[in-house]
Protein backbone atom coordinates (compact mmCIF):
# COMPACT_ATOMS: atom_id res chain seq x y z
CA UNK A 1 0.00 0.00 0.00
CA UNK A 2 1.21 3.29 -1.03
CA UNK A 3 1.38 5.79 1.59
CA UNK A 4 0.96 9.42 0.95
CA UNK A 5 3.20 11.82 2.57
CA UNK A 6 1.42 15.31 3.81
CA UNK A 7 3.42 18.60 3.40
CA UNK A 8 3.20 19.01 7.44
CA UNK A 9 5.04 15.57 7.68
CA UNK A 10 7.02 16.21 5.01
CA UNK A 11 11.11 15.36 5.74
CA UNK A 12 11.93 19.11 4.34
CA UNK A 13 9.63 20.45 6.47
CA UNK A 14 10.63 18.56 9.79
CA UNK A 15 13.94 19.33 8.91
CA UNK A 16 13.22 22.98 8.25
CA UNK A 17 11.27 23.33 12.29
CA UNK A 18 14.43 21.39 13.60
CA UNK A 19 16.39 23.99 12.19
CA UNK A 20 14.45 26.99 13.08
CA UNK A 21 13.84 25.89 16.79
CA UNK A 22 17.48 25.09 17.03
CA UNK A 23 17.72 28.80 15.90
CA UNK A 24 14.97 30.36 18.61
CA UNK A 25 16.62 29.15 20.93
CA UNK A 26 20.16 30.10 20.25
CA UNK A 27 19.10 33.59 19.85
CA UNK A 28 16.91 33.30 22.79
CA UNK A 29 19.85 32.28 24.90
CA UNK A 30 21.87 34.98 23.41
CA UNK A 31 19.36 37.73 24.15
CA UNK A 32 18.95 36.68 27.37
CA UNK A 33 22.42 36.61 28.53
CA UNK A 34 23.58 39.53 26.89
CA UNK A 35 20.04 41.75 28.73
CA UNK A 36 21.11 40.20 32.24
CA UNK A 37 25.38 40.74 31.66
CA UNK A 38 26.04 43.81 29.49
CA UNK A 39 24.51 46.47 32.60
CA UNK A 40 26.95 44.98 34.88
CA UNK A 41 29.54 45.06 32.43
CA UNK A 42 28.78 48.66 31.02
CA UNK A 43 28.69 49.77 35.59
CA UNK A 44 31.98 48.31 35.88
CA UNK A 45 33.35 50.16 32.15
CA UNK A 46 32.34 53.53 32.94
CA UNK A 47 33.71 53.47 36.58
CA UNK A 48 37.11 52.43 34.60
CA UNK A 49 37.02 55.45 32.14
CA UNK A 50 35.84 58.29 34.62
CA UNK A 51 38.28 56.80 37.16
CA UNK A 52 39.02 59.76 39.97
CA UNK A 53 36.03 61.57 38.98
CA UNK A 54 33.69 58.98 39.94
CA UNK A 55 34.31 59.70 43.89
CA UNK A 56 33.51 63.36 43.72
CA UNK A 57 30.02 63.53 45.37
CA UNK A 58 27.70 65.39 43.32
CA UNK A 59 23.94 65.10 43.02
CA UNK A 60 24.00 64.85 39.37
CA UNK A 61 26.50 62.07 39.42
CA UNK A 62 24.01 58.97 40.33
CA UNK A 63 21.32 60.74 38.14
CA UNK A 64 23.33 60.96 35.44
CA UNK A 65 24.57 57.40 35.57
CA UNK A 66 21.51 56.75 35.64
CA UNK A 67 20.85 57.66 32.72
CA UNK A 68 23.48 56.66 30.70
CA UNK A 69 22.45 53.11 31.99
CA UNK A 70 19.02 53.60 30.75
CA UNK A 71 19.99 54.48 27.53
CA UNK A 72 22.92 51.92 27.44
CA UNK A 73 19.86 49.14 27.80
CA UNK A 74 17.77 50.33 25.03
CA UNK A 75 20.39 50.93 22.87
CA UNK A 76 21.60 47.31 23.38
CA UNK A 77 18.09 45.95 23.24
CA UNK A 78 17.23 47.83 19.87
CA UNK A 79 20.30 46.41 18.32
CA UNK A 80 19.60 43.32 19.83
CA UNK A 81 16.15 42.78 18.11
CA UNK A 82 17.78 44.03 14.81
CA UNK A 83 20.35 41.60 14.84
CA UNK A 84 18.11 39.12 16.36
CA UNK A 85 15.95 39.33 13.55
CA UNK A 86 18.57 39.91 10.89
CA UNK A 87 19.70 36.49 11.78
CA UNK A 88 16.57 34.33 11.89
CA UNK A 89 15.87 35.55 8.83
CA UNK A 90 19.48 34.51 7.17
CA UNK A 91 19.43 31.35 9.08
CA UNK A 92 15.85 30.67 7.97
CA UNK A 93 16.72 30.99 4.84
CA UNK A 94 19.95 29.10 4.63
CA UNK A 95 18.12 26.03 6.47
CA UNK A 96 15.53 25.98 3.52
CA UNK A 97 18.24 25.92 1.01
CA UNK A 98 20.06 23.13 2.66
CA UNK A 99 16.58 21.20 3.66
CA UNK A 100 15.65 21.19 0.26
CA UNK A 101 18.59 19.82 -1.06
CA UNK A 102 18.44 16.94 1.76
CA UNK A 103 14.75 16.25 0.78
CA UNK A 104 15.50 16.41 -2.74
CA UNK A 105 17.91 13.72 -2.82
CA UNK A 106 15.88 11.30 -0.27
CA UNK A 107 12.75 12.27 -2.36
CA UNK A 108 15.01 10.23 -5.63
CA UNK A 109 15.59 7.85 -3.80
CA UNK A 110 11.89 7.21 -2.97
CA UNK A 111 10.71 7.82 -6.64
CA UNK A 112 13.36 5.30 -7.69
CA UNK A 113 12.46 2.64 -4.77
CA UNK A 114 8.76 2.94 -6.17
CA UNK A 115 9.48 2.52 -9.71
CA UNK A 116 12.23 -0.49 -8.55
CA UNK A 117 9.13 -2.04 -6.87
CA UNK A 118 7.25 -1.24 -9.79
CA UNK A 119 9.66 -3.59 -12.12
CA UNK A 120 11.45 -0.94 -13.76
CA UNK A 121 14.92 -2.36 -12.27
CA UNK A 122 16.60 -0.18 -14.80
CA UNK A 123 16.17 2.75 -12.35
CA UNK A 124 19.20 4.50 -11.24
CA UNK A 125 19.76 7.90 -9.01
CA UNK A 126 22.40 10.34 -9.83
CA UNK A 127 25.51 10.16 -7.52
CA UNK A 128 25.49 13.17 -4.94
CA UNK A 129 28.04 14.55 -2.99
CA UNK A 130 30.71 13.28 -1.36
CA UNK A 131 28.89 12.43 2.12
CA UNK A 132 26.56 10.00 3.20
CA UNK A 133 23.70 10.75 1.23
CA UNK A 134 26.05 10.19 -1.41
CA UNK A 135 27.13 6.83 -0.12
CA UNK A 136 23.13 6.05 0.14
CA UNK A 137 22.96 6.66 -3.32
CA UNK A 138 25.92 4.79 -4.45
CA UNK A 139 24.84 1.71 -2.76
CA UNK A 140 21.19 2.23 -3.60
CA UNK A 141 22.48 2.06 -7.47
CA UNK A 142 24.74 -1.15 -6.17
CA UNK A 143 21.53 -2.88 -4.69
CA UNK A 144 18.80 -1.81 -7.78
CA UNK A 145 22.11 -3.25 -10.26
CA UNK A 146 22.03 -6.86 -8.24
CA UNK A 147 18.14 -6.81 -8.66
CA UNK A 148 18.36 -6.51 -12.66
CA UNK A 149 21.01 -8.85 -12.79
CA UNK A 150 19.11 -11.31 -10.51
CA UNK A 151 15.94 -10.61 -12.73
CA UNK A 152 18.01 -11.23 -16.05
CA UNK A 153 18.81 -14.33 -14.17
CA UNK A 154 15.22 -15.48 -13.41
CA UNK A 155 14.17 -14.82 -17.07
CA UNK A 156 17.17 -17.28 -18.50
CA UNK A 157 17.09 -19.47 -15.99
CA UNK A 158 12.83 -19.90 -17.04
CA UNK A 159 13.92 -19.60 -20.71
CA UNK A 160 16.58 -22.29 -20.48
CA UNK A 161 14.45 -24.81 -18.26
CA UNK A 162 11.88 -24.45 -21.00
CA UNK A 163 14.30 -24.79 -23.66
CA UNK A 164 16.22 -27.84 -21.92
CA UNK A 165 12.64 -29.50 -21.00
CA UNK A 166 10.90 -28.81 -24.71
CA UNK A 167 13.17 -31.38 -26.83
CA UNK A 168 13.19 -34.53 -24.56
CA UNK A 169 8.87 -33.82 -24.44
CA UNK A 170 8.71 -32.71 -28.05
CA UNK A 171 10.84 -36.81 -28.66
CA UNK A 172 8.56 -38.31 -26.21
CA UNK A 173 5.84 -36.91 -27.78
CA UNK A 174 6.78 -37.39 -31.42
CA UNK A 175 6.99 -41.28 -30.49
CA UNK A 176 4.61 -42.04 -28.60
CA UNK A 177 2.00 -40.42 -31.50
CA UNK A 178 4.09 -42.30 -33.77
CA UNK A 179 3.41 -45.32 -31.83
CA UNK A 180 -0.01 -44.91 -31.39
CA UNK A 181 -0.93 -44.08 -34.82
CA UNK A 182 1.00 -47.39 -36.07
CA UNK A 183 3.42 -45.36 -38.10
CA UNK A 184 6.32 -46.19 -35.12
CA UNK A 185 6.96 -49.90 -34.46
CA UNK A 186 7.09 -51.10 -30.83
CA UNK A 187 10.63 -52.20 -30.98
CA UNK A 188 13.40 -52.25 -28.53
CA UNK A 189 15.18 -49.50 -29.74
CA UNK A 190 11.83 -47.12 -29.85
CA UNK A 191 11.62 -48.19 -25.91
CA UNK A 192 14.88 -47.42 -25.48
CA UNK A 193 14.91 -43.84 -26.99
CA UNK A 194 12.17 -43.33 -24.87
CA UNK A 195 13.48 -44.57 -21.69
CA UNK A 196 16.85 -42.03 -22.60
CA UNK A 197 14.33 -39.06 -22.93
CA UNK A 198 12.93 -39.92 -19.87
CA UNK A 199 16.49 -40.15 -17.98
CA UNK A 200 17.30 -36.86 -19.42
CA UNK A 201 13.82 -35.54 -17.50
CA UNK A 202 14.80 -37.06 -14.36
CA UNK A 203 18.50 -36.07 -14.47
CA UNK A 204 17.23 -32.12 -15.00
CA UNK A 205 14.69 -32.24 -12.71
CA UNK A 206 17.51 -33.49 -10.42
CA UNK A 207 20.07 -31.25 -11.19
CA UNK A 208 17.60 -28.38 -10.39
CA UNK A 209 16.92 -29.72 -7.07
CA UNK A 210 20.04 -29.97 -6.45
CA UNK A 211 21.22 -26.53 -7.36
CA UNK A 212 18.33 -25.12 -5.39
CA UNK A 213 19.50 -26.63 -2.28
CA UNK A 214 23.15 -26.41 -2.79
CA UNK A 215 22.70 -22.46 -3.22
CA UNK A 216 20.28 -22.62 -0.33
CA UNK A 217 22.71 -24.19 1.86
CA UNK A 218 20.17 -27.34 2.63
CA UNK A 219 22.74 -30.09 1.41
CA UNK A 220 23.88 -31.46 4.89
CA UNK A 221 27.38 -31.66 5.02
CA UNK A 222 29.32 -34.20 6.79
CA UNK A 223 33.02 -33.03 7.84
CA UNK A 224 35.39 -34.81 8.90
CA UNK A 225 39.20 -34.66 7.95
CA UNK A 226 40.02 -36.18 4.87
CA UNK A 227 43.17 -36.56 2.78
CA UNK A 228 43.42 -34.99 -0.94
CA UNK A 229 44.99 -37.78 -2.48
CA UNK A 230 42.14 -39.83 -1.24
CA UNK A 231 39.52 -37.92 -2.74
CA UNK A 232 41.18 -37.13 -5.79
CA UNK A 233 41.86 -41.38 -6.46
CA UNK A 234 38.16 -42.22 -5.66
CA UNK A 235 37.08 -39.23 -8.28
CA UNK A 236 39.47 -40.40 -10.81
CA UNK A 237 38.24 -44.25 -10.29
CA UNK A 238 34.74 -42.84 -11.72
CA UNK A 239 35.96 -41.51 -14.93
CA UNK A 240 39.20 -43.01 -15.43
CA UNK A 241 37.24 -45.18 -18.54
CA UNK A 242 36.30 -41.92 -20.06
CA UNK A 243 39.41 -40.71 -20.34
CA UNK A 244 41.10 -44.25 -21.35
CA UNK A 245 38.13 -44.46 -24.44
CA UNK A 246 38.72 -40.92 -25.56
CA UNK A 247 42.78 -40.89 -25.27
CA UNK A 248 43.03 -38.49 -23.15
CA UNK A 249 46.00 -38.50 -20.77
CA UNK A 250 45.06 -38.34 -16.70
CA UNK A 251 47.88 -37.25 -14.70
CA UNK A 252 48.03 -36.96 -11.00
CA UNK A 253 50.69 -35.17 -9.13
CA UNK A 254 51.99 -36.83 -5.65
CA UNK A 255 49.52 -35.52 -3.28
CA UNK A 256 50.46 -37.49 -0.31
CA UNK A 257 52.32 -34.78 1.56
CA UNK A 258 49.64 -32.50 1.60
CA UNK A 259 47.48 -32.10 5.32
CA UNK A 260 44.23 -33.01 5.41
CA UNK A 261 40.92 -30.99 4.47
CA UNK A 262 37.85 -30.39 6.64
CA UNK A 263 35.33 -31.27 4.00
CA UNK A 264 32.39 -34.25 2.99
CA UNK A 265 34.29 -36.34 1.16
CA UNK A 266 31.32 -37.67 -1.31
CA UNK A 267 30.46 -33.47 -2.03
CA UNK A 268 34.21 -32.52 -2.45
CA UNK A 269 34.13 -35.95 -4.98
CA UNK A 270 31.54 -34.72 -7.03
CA UNK A 271 32.91 -31.74 -7.15
CA UNK A 272 35.79 -33.01 -8.71
CA UNK A 273 34.16 -35.00 -10.81
CA UNK A 274 31.99 -32.37 -12.31
CA UNK A 275 35.82 -30.66 -13.00
CA UNK A 276 37.08 -33.34 -14.41
CA UNK A 277 34.21 -34.37 -16.84
CA UNK A 278 34.46 -30.72 -18.10
CA UNK A 279 37.73 -31.03 -18.58
CA UNK A 280 37.33 -33.86 -20.53
CA UNK A 281 34.97 -32.80 -22.69
CA UNK A 282 36.69 -29.77 -23.83
CA UNK A 283 39.96 -31.68 -24.49
CA UNK A 284 40.74 -33.72 -27.83
CA UNK A 285 42.03 -36.87 -28.07
CA UNK A 286 45.76 -37.11 -27.62
CA UNK A 287 45.35 -34.35 -25.33
CA UNK A 288 46.12 -34.50 -21.64
CA UNK A 289 44.38 -33.09 -18.21
CA UNK A 290 46.02 -33.00 -15.24
CA UNK A 291 45.48 -32.57 -11.32
CA UNK A 292 47.47 -31.60 -8.67
CA UNK A 293 47.13 -29.50 -5.46
CA UNK A 294 49.56 -27.47 -3.26
CA UNK A 295 48.84 -25.86 0.08
CA UNK A 296 48.38 -22.27 0.56
CA UNK A 297 48.53 -20.82 4.55
CA UNK A 298 45.57 -22.53 5.92
CA UNK A 299 44.06 -23.93 2.73
CA UNK A 300 45.06 -26.44 0.03
CA UNK A 301 44.07 -25.72 -3.60
CA UNK A 302 43.04 -28.22 -5.99
CA UNK A 303 43.97 -27.56 -9.65
CA UNK A 304 42.37 -29.66 -12.35
CA UNK A 305 44.24 -28.27 -16.08
CA UNK A 306 43.66 -29.44 -19.26
CA UNK A 307 45.18 -29.03 -23.09
CA UNK A 308 41.45 -27.99 -24.60
CA UNK A 309 39.74 -25.83 -26.24
CA UNK A 310 39.93 -23.09 -23.73
CA UNK A 311 37.79 -20.43 -22.87
CA UNK A 312 37.33 -16.86 -23.69
CA UNK A 313 37.93 -14.24 -21.21
CA UNK A 314 34.57 -12.42 -21.84
CA UNK A 315 33.12 -15.99 -20.84
CA UNK A 316 35.06 -16.73 -17.84
CA UNK A 317 32.75 -14.45 -15.61
CA UNK A 318 29.67 -15.97 -16.61
CA UNK A 319 31.10 -20.16 -16.13
CA UNK A 320 29.03 -20.31 -12.70
CA UNK A 321 26.17 -19.16 -13.53
CA UNK A 322 23.25 -21.77 -14.35
CA UNK A 323 22.46 -23.19 -17.77
CA UNK A 324 25.36 -20.52 -19.21
CA UNK A 325 27.18 -22.46 -21.78
CA UNK A 326 30.51 -21.34 -23.60
CA UNK A 327 28.78 -22.94 -26.81
CA UNK A 328 25.14 -22.14 -26.96
CA UNK A 329 24.84 -24.54 -29.83
CA UNK A 330 26.36 -27.58 -27.31
CA UNK A 331 23.49 -30.04 -26.88
CA UNK A 332 22.54 -30.69 -23.41
CA UNK A 333 23.18 -34.70 -24.36
CA UNK A 334 26.78 -33.85 -25.26
CA UNK A 335 26.93 -30.61 -22.96
CA UNK A 336 25.67 -31.47 -19.43
CA UNK A 337 22.71 -29.58 -17.58
CA UNK A 338 24.74 -26.12 -17.85
CA UNK A 339 24.55 -26.11 -14.09
CA UNK A 340 27.44 -28.57 -12.65
CA UNK A 341 29.49 -25.76 -11.92
CA UNK A 342 26.86 -24.00 -10.32
CA UNK A 343 26.58 -26.66 -7.99
CA UNK A 344 30.02 -27.44 -7.58
CA UNK A 345 30.79 -23.28 -6.58
CA UNK A 346 27.96 -24.04 -4.17
CA UNK A 347 29.20 -27.05 -2.18
CA UNK A 348 32.73 -25.44 -2.47
CA UNK A 349 31.43 -21.93 -0.61
CA UNK A 350 29.35 -24.40 1.53
CA UNK A 351 32.74 -25.55 3.00
CA UNK A 352 34.30 -22.35 3.54
CA UNK A 353 36.56 -22.38 0.22
CA UNK A 354 35.88 -20.79 -3.15
CA UNK A 355 36.44 -21.82 -6.58
CA UNK A 356 37.59 -20.23 -10.22
CA UNK A 357 38.80 -21.13 -13.84
CA UNK A 358 41.61 -19.31 -15.65
CA UNK A 359 42.44 -19.90 -19.27
CA UNK A 360 44.97 -18.28 -21.82
CA UNK A 361 42.20 -17.94 -24.44
CA UNK A 362 40.90 -19.92 -27.07
CA UNK A 363 43.18 -22.89 -27.77
CA UNK A 364 45.07 -22.54 -25.06
CA UNK A 365 43.57 -25.09 -22.39
CA UNK A 366 41.88 -23.95 -19.19
CA UNK A 367 42.80 -24.34 -15.52
CA UNK A 368 39.81 -25.15 -12.88
CA UNK A 369 40.83 -24.57 -9.10
CA UNK A 370 39.00 -24.47 -5.56
CA UNK A 371 39.73 -24.25 -2.10
CA UNK A 372 39.19 -25.80 1.21
CA UNK A 373 40.64 -25.66 4.99
CA UNK A 374 43.02 -27.68 6.26
CA UNK A 375 41.69 -29.78 8.68
CA UNK A 376 42.94 -28.89 12.70
CA UNK A 377 44.85 -31.34 14.35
Amino acid sequence: MKRRIGIHRSLRSKLLLAHVLVIIAGVVTFVLLTISIAPTLHDRLMLTMVGPMAAIDTPLMPEMQRALTAVFQVAIFQALLLSAGAAILAAVAVSLFVSQRIAISVQRLLAASRRIAAGQYAERVPAGAPDELGALADQFNLMATALEDAEHRRVELIDNVAHELRTPLATIGGYTEGLLDGVVAPEAETWALLHDEVARLRRLVQDLQDVSRAEARQIPLHRRPAAPAQLVDQAVAVLDWQFDEKQVNLTVDALADLPKVQADGDRIVQVLINLLGNALRSTPSGGSVGVRAERRHDVVVFHITDTGAGIAPEHLPHLFERFYRVDPARARARGGSGIGLTIARALVEAHGGRIWVTSPGPGHGATSSFTLPIARA
